[in-house]
C-alpha cells in the first residue's frame, strides 16, 4: 500500500522568554530596591502593636491604624522612628469604607504603595448562646465580619505584585470552648473568607492567610479573666504557657515575608500546641 508522508507539526512562533515560564520568585524579591509599605489595623495595641513594631523591624515602613486611642497608636509610631524605621498613625474604623480606604491612601501617599495588610483589629464578647445580647452580636459581627470584608476589599483592589494579607482567626474556632459561640462564629467567616480570597485571587501573585492564635495574652483576652481562669488557660497547650503577642507578630511577619511567600491559603494555628 502507498505510505502518506508523515505530518509535520505546525511551527508556532517561539515566544519571548518572559512568556514561557512562571515567574519563579515573588516581586518582592524580584525588585529588593523599591520601599515595602504595611498597613496594620489595630496597630496600637496588643498583638497588632507588636506586629508593626516587628514588621518595621524588617524593614518596612508602616501605616498604624487605630480605632480611638491616639496616644497609644503615636507611641506606636515613635518607637518605630526610635529605632530608624517610617510609620504614621492614622485613625479608622475598620467597619467604615472611607475611613480605610484612607489607610490605603495613606500608604500610597506616603510610602509609594502597599505590600502587606495585617488586619489584627477585632473585637470580642463572650457569653453562653442562649443568653446573647443581639446587640453585641451586632456590633461584634460589624468589626469581626463586616470589618475584615472591608479591609480584604481594599487590599485585593490595592495590594502590589509580591504582597500579603493576613487576617486574623482564633484557634478557639477548635477548641470550641463554652461562651465563646458567637466570638468563634465570627472568626470562622474570616477564615471562610480568606480560604476564598486567596483563590479570586489567582494570578496577582499575591497571598492570603489568616493566624488563629491560641489564648495570647492580651488585654483583649485578659478582660474580664481571673488569676484562676487564666493560669487555667495557660496551663492548657503543651508548652505551658500564654501565647504572647510577640509569639503571634513572629508568624505575621514570616508570612509577609519573601520567605514565606509560598504559603498562601492557609489557616496557620499558633497556638502552642493546644489544638
Amino acid at each position: 500500500m502507498p505510505q502518506s508522508e508523515p505530518q509535520s507539526e505546525p511551527q508556532s512562533e517561539p515566544r519571548p522568554e518572559s512568556a514561557s515560564r512562571p515567574e519563579s520568585e515573588p516581586a518582592s524579591r524580584r525588585h529588593p530596591d523599591r520601599t515595602r509599605a504595611a498597613v496594620v489595623t489595630g496597630g496600637s495595641r496588643g498583638i497588632g502593636r507588636a506586629t508593626v513594631t516587628r514588621l518595621a523591624a524588617d524593614g518596612l515602613a508602616v501605616v498604624v491604624g487605630y480605632a480611638g486611642n491616639r496616644d497609644l497608636a503615636e507611641a506606636a509610631v515613635a518607637e518605630v522612628a526610635a529605632a530608624g524605621g517610617r510609620a504614621v498613625a492614622v485613625r479608622a474604623d475598620v467597619a467604615d469604607e472611607q475611613q480605610v480606604a484612607a489607610l490605603f491612601d495613606t500608604a500610597e501617599a506616603e510610602f509609594g504603595g502597599v505590600d502587606v495588610v495585617a488586619h489584627a483589629a477585632g473585637r470580642m464578647y463572650l457569653a453562653p448562646v442562649a443568653e446573647l445580647d443581639l446587640a453585641e452580636l451586632d456590633a461584634l459581627h460589624r468589626t469581626n465580619i463586616r470589618g475584615t470584608f472591608v479591609v480584604a476589599r481594599q487590599a485585593a483592589r490595592r495590594l502590589r505584585r509580591g504582597g500579603a494579607l493576613v487576617t486574623f482567626s482564633t484557634s478557639v474556632v477548635g477548641l470550641a470552648f463554652p461562651g465563646y459561640g458567637a466570638y468563634s462564629a465570627s472568626k470562622g467567616a474570616v477564615e471562610a473568607l480568606t480560604m476564598v480570597l486567596a483563590r479570586e485571587l489567582r494570578g496577582r501573585d499575591v497571598t492570603v492567610n489568616t493566624v488563629a492564635p491560641g489564648p495570647t495574652a492580651t488585654d483583649l483576652f485578659l478582660q474580664d479573666k481571673d488569676e484562676e481562669a487564666i493560669a487555667r488557660l495557660a496551663a492548657q497547650p503543651p508548652l505551658e504557657r500564654l501565647g504572647t503577642p510577640a509569639d503571634i507578630a513572629e508568624v505575621v511577619a514570616f508570612l509577609a515575608s519573601p520567605a514565606g511567600h509560598w504559603i498562601n491559603g492557609q489557616v496557620v494555628r499558633a497556638n502552642g500546641g493546644i489544638v
